[in-house]
């Protein structure tokens, strides 16, 4: 079964990243990993802090002579802002006067809930272990997960459908997507150049207020063959595990797989997506003229794209911040401000694409087993053969 977890703080010396379970022989392509902790760093409307950190993936076990050999895989990046917080955040103890308090709670962000949790008199701790910087030791072990997937056949990218009040007015095609991934600028990762000069615009707007904005992102799996996850049982069905892993993402609110939004107010004529068959069609020669199920239909993959939006709030450090209330005397103060982003919509997308992947990777692995790639593959193309003669 392939396993994840991550480890470390915002500020701390590194963020540690650990996979388990991919099979031995998988070619590892650290560029590429590389790449994919650039692209979550991308975007207009980050902060400061991308200035000061260049991620690079340094693995410490599991791959050697640029390959698997199945056991498991550690990554480690480094924080070089970790240079500023040594004093701050020893992990011997330390000089109190040097550390550096979170006094009052952000509205939206973990620091209440998590102080109360874990019954700390501030939030600093909530704080380094919430944020999202996390995230980026999500995309090096995701990015593992993309290249085994792509020993099969299947990608995964992701672009902006919305940021703030401007959205995206038009249907977007894989090629165009692909397209989006081979740039080496990015603004806000949207494939309409007309739409992204308006989503820049709410990020300017916010800017100069002070304020943040949030938008939807899109992520696509394509090229995933028909038939991974089940309806056997709840926790297993594959639209589950999928609004499960990207809600896991820091600031996502809201899941939505294809059009689950829209259908919800349409009529089930609308919504369905009619079958047809063609003999050199997909997978199996059955064929639809439209994705509404977004690749997904009664918890299993059906051949169609797999289309998983995320609904990414606002961030919630602000440049004005809002109403709060200090921790020790519980007077109304405004809240903390730690220096943040104003939009980062796009490398939230980045870092979905890295947990869809690795979600289709265990369903992936669930399905055709093998210890070794020559196995995985052999048992992959015999089910594609088996597919192909239904």
């Amino acid at each position: 079964m392939l396993r994840y977890f991550t480890a470390g703080e915002s500020h701390g010396e590194a963020l540690v990243a650990f996979l388990s379970g991919l099979p031995a022989g998988l070619a590892v392509n650290l560029a590429f990993v590389d790449r994919e902790l650039w692209r979550r760093q991308q975007g207009y409307g980050r902060g400061g802090r991308m200035k000061i950190e260049t991620d690079k993936a340094h693995i410490l076990s599991g791959v050697r002579q640029g390959n698997t050999i199945g056991s498991p895989i550690a990554v480690l990046l480094e924080n070089k802002d970790w240079k500023n917080w040594q004093e701050a955040l020893p992990v011997e103890e330390g000089d109190p006067a040097k550390h550096k308090r979170v006094a009052s709670p952000r509205p939206g962000h973990a620091d209440l809930a998590g102080a109360l949790k874990y019954n700390f008199s501030e939030a600093r701790y909530v704080l380094e272990r919430a944020s999202a910087r996390e995230s980026a030791a999500r995309v090096a072990v995701g990015a593992l997960a993309k290249l085994f997937l792509s020993a099969l056949g299947i990608d995964v990218l992701s672009h902006v459908v919305a940021v703030g009040q401007a959205a995206l007015e038009k249907e977007i095609l894989w090629e165009q997507i692909r397209g989006l991934s081979d740039r080496d600028e990015v603004l806000l990762n949207c494939a309409d150049a007309e739409a992204e000069q308006r989503m820049k615009a709410e990020v300017d707007r916010a800017l100069k207020t002070g304020d943040s904005v949030g938008g939807i992102f899109e992520v696509v799996a394509h090229g995933v063959p028909p038939g991974l996850g089940t309806y056997a049982q709840w926790d297993e069905r594959l639209d589950g595990l999928l609004a499960g892993a990207v809600m896991s993402l820091q600031a996502v609110k809201a899941v939505e797989i294809g059009a689950g939004v829209t259908a919800a107010a349409s009529a089930g004529s609308a919504v369905h997506d009619e079958i047809g068959y063609g003999a050199t069609a997909g997978f199996t020669g059955f064929q639809r003229s439209r994705n509404n199920a977004g690749g997904i239909e009664g918890g299993i993959s059906n051949g169609e794209d797999i289309r998983v939006s995320g609904y990414l709030k606002p961030i919630s450090t602000l440049r004005r911040p809002l109403q709060s209330v200090d921790f020790d005397s519980r007077q109304p103060v405004k809240a903390a401000y730690e220096r943040s982003d104003v939009c980062v919509v796009p490398a939230a997308g980045v870092a979905a694409e890295a947990m869809v992947a690795l979600t289709l990777a265990r369903c992936a692995l669930e399905k055709c087993g093998g210890d070794s790639m020559t196995e995985t593959l052999r048992n992959f193309e015999g089910y594609r053969q088996q597919l192909k003669n239904y």
